[in-house]
């Protein structure tokens, strides 16, 4: 009985650790996404770790290494002045799961992703999937894929 006591006590200890990590990976993922949408990219890019991977639907598709999301981010821009993209802003909703195992975590969000192409207002559904890790306790965004819906 004792150990039965001791598993049930220990679990309502452990609920709420795990409950903070996915609040704070959710927390970390939209405070890098307020920040591109503000257009400021130094504060999108402190949500990284140092050195990780993204994968997105414009060429060359796979970013990777060290100042991955500053790579990325020029590509976009050049990308979106190619095909005459404008006034991106990406919402992101409840994500359908988040999951931590110690240090690592992972979630898959869906966005909308509005802009103008060509001056005409365009929407973008997709599935923001992304990999976390934890670093000296802070989550951080160690890789993403975007795919359109």
């Amino acid at each position: 009985m004792r150990h039965v006591l001791l598993a049930a006590a220990l679990a309502l200890f452990a609920a709420p650790a795990f409950a903070s990590d996915e609040t704070d990976i959710m927390a970390t993922i939209n405070k890098m996404n307020d920040a591109m949408t503000k257009n400021d990219m130094k504060g999108a890019s402190a949500a990284y770790t140092a050195s990780g991977a993204i994968i997105d639907e414009f060429p060359p598709h796979v970013w990777s290494g060290a100042g991955v999301f500053d790579a990325w981010g020029k590509d976009f821009g050049k990308n979106s002045e190619q095909e005459g993209d404008t006034d991106g802003v990406v919402k992101t909703q409840k994500p359908l799961h988040v999951l931590v195992e110690g240090d690592r975590g992972y979630a898959v969000v869906p966005a909308v992703y509005t802009f103008k192409h060509k001056g005409k207002k365009t929407t973008e559904s997709a599935l923001w999937t992304f990999a976390m890790q934890k670093e000296d306790g802070v989550w951080k965004i160690a890789g993403w894929s975007w795919a359109r819906r």
